[in-house]
């Protein structure tokens, strides 16, 4: 029984068979996180240093696999949902949850990119800023 569902050592990775391909497209990303931003074993993570680079691989594939553009994507792609989006994005709900949490603890309320605002809280939601050329002038 594995203890965890992805491993990397070296430059090689291992993913648990049996997993979703969701699953193992997010397990994926976190693997390759740990591999560009980590050093060494951090299994034992009672370790400050070990969790921060736990953290670093997490980040990495949230920022890979969902950002803030994809935020954005999967409201210009008519998501009335968590599920629908996690679908679109192609990630498990959990991933997404776990990524929406970091990114309002990183933002906080709300986060504008281009021309939309993307609000955390009370609820997910995408506002988009038009801007109306008579008002400019």
């Amino acid at each position: 029984m594995w203890a965890y569902d992805g491993r990397i050592k070296g430059n090689r990775i291992a993913i648990r068979k049996g997993l979703l391909e969701n699953e193992k497209k997010c397990i994926l990303a976190e693997e390759l996180g740990h591999y560009y931003t980590g050093t060494g074993d951090i299994l034992d993570q009672t370790s400050l240093s070990n969790r921060k680079q736990e953290l670093r691989g997490r980040v990495y594939a949230y920022n890979r696999l969902i950002g803030l553009l994809g935020i954005v994507r999967a409201y210009q792609h008519r998501c009335q949902n968590f599920s629908e989006m996690a679908e679109y994005l192609g990630v498990t709900e959990e991933f997404l949850a776990d990524a929406l949490r970091y990114y309002k603890g990183k933002y906080g309320r709300c986060a504008k990119i281009d021309n939309y605002v993307i609000f955390f809280e009370p609820s997910l939601a995408v506002l988009e800023i038009v801007q109306d050329k008579e008002l400019k002038e």
